[in-house]
């Protein structure tokens, strides 16, 4: 059988390469992605392997690149991506990069730190601007009120605070010069500065309590914000101008301003002094705008110089380092000229693997070719389904559960038609169907795009991998929607009804108990596909029909489900030619399943084709049985009871017989379940008096997974189980399978539930909310109808295609794990883990994970 519905035959293999064509081998390997290399040196410190050097150069670069990819985007800058991966460089030309990304760095180092403090000095002379500006200010308004005695400037300096101390301060003097004849102003001494916005009050506290009020505090804030040139925020700050007397009350003064991290700046007395500094700094502000101009413009260029190579950079180094980190994995033979590796690799790719080296070795130079030879081991070999982008979201589900034993049965093709089956019956609708299928069909039409946009969000990941699921799952939800003829809790009425009214419409619509009789008003034909819509007109019977239909259908098709899960593991068995599973355990399972649960479903095609409203006793609508209490009756050994006058006991000739003789077979199956394989192990173990033959021990050789049997089969290598440990495991196998089967078979009803659920959440959204809309007339009812028609959609989308999908979704994924796969998939291997360098760069890591 295909590796499609098993994983790929691998093999163990030994590698035997040059040193100096050893990095281009395993470069060529690594754009193959077909081979798993071991670590022969798992006892190895990582700080003392051969090539520890080279990987931390690789780190170093990354470093760097990672640096400049931080500049570019916080310019904004894009980053060109062609998509395109380049080779992997030579070793000689890791001198050349690190050369350039050390070029890069410095540069932009430099130039960021020029930049720095070209806005620290730009900030400096801006901030002395507004000083200027607001002291001449403040200056101009002492000059305006010189009329003012020093009292009125006393009484500013008097706080709340000390008014609620209750102090009794008299008229406090700064300090001012006295007039005199020679000059009329007064001017104290005092310093101006910049401080933060947000620790101005504070600020002011400390002053007044420090300086015990003897200072004289003026403030302005600054409109604009200013930028901080460390990190580029923008600031809110203040400009002060503080007036006091005496030294003391100066150095006081400055400590305080210090502490608060307050910048103070000259500022000229004289009027002239402060007029020409201002012009002095405003030429020199617009010098340095000039400078931080061709600054800026000089980093732009350099970032986008680099955003050009930056992608490719990072591809060229993840996978120098890849390859260096691969290399560590490797033994030195005892001459230090040949490097050994052990690695699986797929049998159908052992020829391009091969050819892959031989390029290899032809670009190296090496005139020494690669030797790989097939080992013989008995350990467990990895897992290798291949997938392509339709397939790989049903695998990602089978391994979610757990990744195939080595060459077991391979759930996922079948899981591909089962699962949005399954989802369908439970989600059966045309409109939201569609709308999930044609969201499906968006992602798949623009899987290009949408693919190349690597976005970080995980739903939306979510939702673009699973694209082939969701839009098979609206499909199939629109097939199963036509079925039950159900459009948005609606029915399409296609072919015409085949029921004919007798009734006058009057009498219908007064009486909502009255029925159409079959035989009267049905024409004796059935719709021609799905159901009659005349049943979603229907009164209280409506909902008693579609549970009849629906229970019966649902365990229908969960019998099915898990008939051909027992049958995957006869598959599973005759491959690894393990005769007792298939003798003891399959048959007994297939036979316990079909005679008392497929017969279950033979019954209802029985009484579906044998009875009916139109047929005479002893086969009419009221004579038909339960077929849960017929079921019931036939497990207990009950007789059927009494029936109705004209109608018979049994549906067919022979009935009771048959059921005492199914339910005595399935019986007698479940002590051969229990006790032949174990009973058989041991005998086999006394006669030959070694470990278990091969095939014949318990289920802990499930699948036979080792490489040295005929199909991979377990062999003698395996460690003999105790047989206490077979006989417990056994027996845990065979409950679980017995009682699992009523469980399980009961456990599809959830399809029934579903499906009952979604379908009646629907007609309540349109009974209650879009209906209130429609009803509506006039130009005002279009305006209702519109307002309300978006309400209904919002809900339609968000509750019944969403969350109802969504629910959907985990309940058919139950199905299928629990249900199905637990007939014959044990879910116990581990996957293959190739060094690929598609890999390393979809991770954005290029440490590779070997184990």
């Amino acid at each position: 059988m295909g590796s499609l519905f098993r994983s790929e035959e691998m093999a163990l293999c030994q590698l035997f390469l040059q040193s100096e064509a050893a990095y281009a081998c395993v470069s060529e390997l690594g754009e193959l992605g077909l081979v798993q290399f071991r670590d022969l040196n798992p006892d190895v410190n990582a700080f003392q392997r051969k090539f520890v050097n080279e990987v931390r150069r690789c780190d170093e670069m990354e470093r760097k690149l990672r640096y400049l990819e931080k500049e570019i985007k916080k310019d904004g800058i894009p980053m060109l991506d062609t998509g395109e991966s380049p080779e992997a460089p030579q070793p000689r030309e890791m001198i050349d990069l690190e050369a350039t990304f050390e070029k890069l760095e410095n540069e932009l180092r430099e130039v960021n730190q020029n930049a720095e403090a070209l806005k620290r000095n730009f900030l400096e002379l801006t901030e002395l601007k507004h000083i200027l500006r607001k002291t001449q200010v403040f200056f101009d308004e002492q000059e305006g009120g010189a009329n003012q005695t020093t009292e009125s400037m006393t009484r500013a300096l008097i706080t709340d605070e000390a008014r609620t101390a209750g102090a009794s301060m008299g008229p406090v003097q700064l300090g001012y010069m006295e007039k005199s004849s020679e000059r009329e102003d007064f001017l104290p001494c005092f310093v101006a500065g910049v401080i933060l916005r947000e620790r101005l009050p504070p600020f002011e506290r400390m002053l007044w309590r420090a300086c015990r009020g003897n200072v004289f505090l003026r403030q302005a804030m600054i409109e604009t914000p200013l930028e901080d040139p460390t990190n580029g925020d923008q600031v809110h700050k203040s400009v002060f101008i503080i007036f006091f007397q005496g030294d003391q009350l100066k150095t006081r003064v400055k400590k305080i301003c210090e502490g608060f991290r307050a910048t103070l700046y000259p500022c000229p007395e004289a009027p002239a002094d402060r007029r020409e500094m201002a012009m002095g700094v405003m030429t020199r502000i617009e010098d340095l705008n000039t400078v931080l101009g061709q600054t800026q413009d000089h980093r732009h260029r350099v970032l986008v110089a680099a955003a050009k190579n930056l992608k490719n950079w990072f591809v060229k180094v993840r996978k120098i380092k890849a390859i260096y980190h691969t290399l560590n994995l490797f033994n030195l033979d005892v001459t230090q000229k040949c490097l050994i590796a052990e690695c699986w690799v797929p049998l159908l790719d052992f020829e391009t693997i091969q050819l892959a080296l031989r390029r290899g070795t032809e670009r190296s130079g090496s005139s020494v070719p690669p030797i790989l030879n097939r080992m013989q081991t008995f350990e467990n070999p990895p897992t290798y389904n291949r997938t392509n982008k339709f397939t790989k979201a049903f695998q990602a589900l089978i391994d979610a559960y757990g990744v195939a034993s080595y060459r077991e049965m391979n759930p996922a093709p079948y899981t591909i038609i089962t699962f949005p089956f399954l989802f369908a019956v439970m989600f059966g609708d045309l409109g939201h169907g569609a709308i999930m299928a044609l969201f499906g069909l968006w992602m798949i039409r623009k899987e290009k795009g949408l693919a190349a946009q690597k976005t970080d969000n995980e739903i939306w990941n979510i939702f673009f991998g699973g694209r082939y699921i969701i839009f098979l799952m609206g499909v199939f939800s629109m097939y199963t929607g036509l079925i039950y003829n159900d459009i948005f809790s609606k029915s399409l009425n296609i072919f015409g009804s085949h029921w004919q009214m007798s009734y006058n419409k009057s009498t219908v619509m007064e009486n909502k108990y009255l029925q159409l009789s079959p035989k009267e008003d049905y024409e004796g034909t059935p719709y021609p596909f799905g159901m009659d819509p005349i049943w979603q007109v229907a009164g209280s019977n409506k909902i008693i029909f579609h549970n009849a239909y629906k229970m019966k259908i649902s365990i229908i098709f969960g019998v099915i489900h898990m008939v051909f899960g027992v049958v995957m593991s006869w598959h599973n068995h005759t491959y690894f030619r393990n005769r007792i599973s298939m003798i003891y355990e399959f048959i007994p399972q297939l036979v316990f399943l079909l005679l008392l649960f497929f017969y279950m479903v033979l019954l209802m095609f029985i009484k579906w084709i044998k009875f009916a409203a139109t047929n005479p006793k002893p086969y009419s609508e009221a004579c038909a049985p339960s077929i849960l209490i017929t079921f019931i009756d036939m497990v207990l050994f009950n007789k059927p009871k009494e029936p109705v006058k004209d109608c018979e006991v049994y549906m067919f000739f022979g009935q009771h017989f048959v059921q005492v003789l199914f339910v005595l077979l399935a019986l007698c199956c479940i002590p051969i379940m229990l006790l032949a394989k174990p009973m058989l192990i041991m005998q086999a173990r006394k006669l030959a008096n070694v470990q278990p033959i091969a095939g014949a021990s318990s289920d802990a050789e499930t699948g036979g997974v080792s490489n040295g049997g005929p199909h991979g089969g377990g062999g003698p290598h395996e460690e003999e189980e105790e047989m206490s440990e077979i006989f417990i495991h056994q027996s845990i196998h065979t409950i679980e399978y017995v009682l699992g089967s009523v469980s399980h078979t009961a456990s599809y009803l959830r399809l029934w539930a579903l499906s009952l659920a979604h379908a009646q959440l629907a007609e309540v959204l349109w009974t209650m909310v879009l209906s209130i809309g429609l009803k509506q007339e006039g130009w005002f009812g279009g305006v209702i109808l519109t307002c309300v028609f978006a309400f209904w959609a919002i809900l339609t989308v968000g509750i019944l295609v969403l969350m109802e999908g969504l629910s959907a979704f985990l309940h058919t994924l139950r199905l299928h794990w629990v249900e199905f796969q637990s007939k014959f998939y044990k879910g116990q291997g581990y996957a293959f883990q190739p060094f690929s360098f598609d890999a390393i760069i979809e991770n954005g890591s290029a440490a590779t994970e070997v184990e």
